[in-house]
C-alpha cells in the first residue's frame, strides 16, 4: 500500500475526483487496519520524537505505566514524556537515555498498583526508522510478571529439597532432650514407687524438684527446637522489588556501625555508585547483611583482646564492597577476626551446625535461603586466625551495557 500511495502521489494532478476519492478511501482503510493491530499488541507502544515528545501510543501502554495525565491529553505536548511519568526509576532511565544519546537500551522495572500487587516491566528503547533515517524513538513495555513469578516459585521448589536435610537433623537434636526427660521420668517412678512400699513415705522434697527442673529445661529446648525447626521450614515470603542495594547498604552500615566502633573495629564500607537495582525483598536483604555482620562482630571480639577502656586492640576491621562486574551486582562481606576451620566452613550453610554456645545453628541457613529466593549466589572464603570474607552475587536486571558502571569492578573487596 505504501508503495502504491507514493506512485499515486506523482500523478496526483492528473488524478480525476473520484480517482482521489477512491484512494482517500483505501488509505482510510489501511490507517484503521494498521490502528487495529497497533492496539491489538500486547506489548505496550509509545512513538516519540527524539526528544521523547509523544506523538502516538497504545492503551496497553497507558494501563501499565502510572502516568499524571492521560497520553491522549498530552499529545503534542513539548515536555518529554517522562515529565508525566510517576514512577522515578522509569523516568530516570528514559532520561538518561537521551542524556547519554542511548538508542537502544533495555531495563528491568517494579511497579505496585493500586492494589498493592508488585508487577514487574520491562522497559526498551529502540529507534524508528523511517527510509533509513532516525526518525524518533520508540518505547516499548512488556510485562514480565508471570515470568518472574515463575522463577520465585522454581527457586522455592529447590528449597523445599533441602527439607530431607532440616528433618534429619531436627530427628537428631530432639534425641537428646528426650532421652533426657525419659531417664528423669523414671528416676521419679523408681522413688514413687520405692515410696508406696515405704508405706508411702515420699523422698525428700528437692529430689524431685531436681528432676522436674531438668524435665521442664528439655521440655523448653524441645519447644525451641520446634520454633526454630518451623522457622527454618517455612518458604521465605519474598516481596521482590527493584532496589538499590548501595543504598539499603549504606543505612544499614549507619545502624550498626556505632556498635562496632565501641568495640574499636573500625568499619568501611565501597558503595559501587552505579546506580544499579536488583530485585531484593528490603527487610529479607537486611536480615541477611545483620546476621552476617554480627557473625563477623563476633569473630572479630573473639580474636582481638579488650583492654577494658577503649574497646579493642588497634587492627580489627570490618569492611563491606559492592562492585558492578560482568551483569552481576557483587557484595563483598569480610573481616579480620579469628576465622574458620576447614570443618566450620565446609558446614557453614548446615542447619543446626554451630560453634555458639547458645547458637541454633539456622542463621546461616536462613542467609542461604534468602539469598537462592533473590536468584543469587552466596561463597565464603575464611581462614583460621586471619578472617572470613563472603561474597553474594546477584544477577542484574536487562540492561544495556551502556547504563552500567564503566569502573568494571575496582574495588579491593579485602579487609587489609
Amino acid at each position: 500500500m505504501r508503495g502504491y500511495v507514493k506512485r499515486v502521489k506523482q500523478k496526483a494532478e492528473k488524478l480525476s475526483k473520484e480517482q482521489v476519492l477512491s484512494l482517500l478511501e483505501d488509505v482510510v482503510d489501511e490507517n484503521e487496519s494498521l490502528y487495529s493491530v497497533f492496539e491489538s499488541l500486547s506489548t505496550g507502544l509509545l512513538i516519540t520524537d527524539d526528544n521523547f515528545r509523544l506523538l502516538r501510543s497504545n492503551t496497553i501502554a497507558e494501563s501499565w505505566l502510572p502516568f499524571s495525565e492521560r497520553l491522549e491529553d498530552i499529545l503534542g505536548s513539548e515536555k518529554p514524556i517522562w515529565e508525566y511519568i510517576e514512577d522515578e526509576d522509569i523516568a530516570a532511565f528514559l532520561r538518561r537515555c537521551i542524556e547519554k544519546n542511548v538508542t537502544n537500551s533495555s531495563e528491568e522495572f517494579s511497579t505496585v498498583t493500586s492494589g498493592g500487587t508488585v508487577r514487574f516491566l520491562t522497559v526498551t528503547i529502540a529507534p524508528l526508522i523511517n527510509e533509513g533515517e532516525l526518525n524518533g524513538k520508540m518505547i516499548l513495555v512488556r510485562d514480565i510478571t508471570e515470568k518472574k513469578n515463575q522463577d520465585i516459585l522454581l527457586h522455592r521448589m529447590e528449597n523445599l529439597a533441602n527439607l530431607t536435610n532440616l528433618a534429619a537433623g531436627m530427628a537428631h537434636e530432639i534425641k537428646n532432650p528426650l532421652g533426657a526427660i525419659s531417664i528423669h521420668i523414671q528416676l521419679i517412678q523408681k522413688a514413687l514407687a520405692k515410696a508406696r512400699e515405704n508405706e508411702d513415705k515420699l523422698p525428700a522434697k528437692k529430689f524431685v524438684e531436681d528432676h522436674i527442673d531438668v524435665v521442664n529445661e528439655e521440655i523448653d529446648h524441645l519447644n525451641k527446637l520446634v520454633m526454630d525447626f518451623l522457622l527454618a521450614v517455612r518458604p521465605v515470603k519474598a516481596q521482590l522489588e527493584l532496589k538499590e542495594p548501595d543504598k539499603l547498604i549504606d543505612g544499614l552500615v549507619s545502624f550498626f556501625k556505632p556498635e562496632f566502633n565501641r568495640e574499636g573495629i573500625e568499619v568501611v564500607f565501597r558503595p559501587s555508585e552505579s546506580g544499579i537495582r536488583i530485585l531484593l525483598d528490603e527487610k529479607l536483604f537486611r536480615d541477611v547483611i545483620m546476621n552476617i555482620s554480627q557473625n563477623s562482630l563476633a569473630a572479630l571480639k573473639s580474636k582481638y583482646k579488650s583492654d577494658g577502656e577503649n574497646g579493642f586492640e588497634s587492627g580489627a576491621k570490618f569492611c563491606i564492597s559492592n562492585i558492578v562486574r560482568e551483569n552481576k551486582f557483587i557484595i563483598t562481606i569480610a573481616d579480620n577476626g579469628c576465622g574458620m576451620s576447614e570443618e566450620s566452613l565446609s558446614k557453614i550453610f548446615e542447619p543446626y551446625y554451630t560453634t555458639k554456645a547458645n547458637g541454633t545453628g539456622l542463621g546461616m541457613t536462613m542467609v542461604y535461603k534468602i539469598i537462592k529466593e533473590f536468584s543469587g549466589e552466596i561463597i565464603v572464603d575464611s581462614k583460621e586466625g586471619e578472617g572470613t570474607a563472603f561474597t553474594i552475587t546477584f544477577p542484574i536486571p536487562q540492561k544495556d551495557t551502556k547504563l552500567l558502571a564503566s569502573d568494571g569492578g575496582s574495588h579491593d573487596n579485602s579487609y587489609n
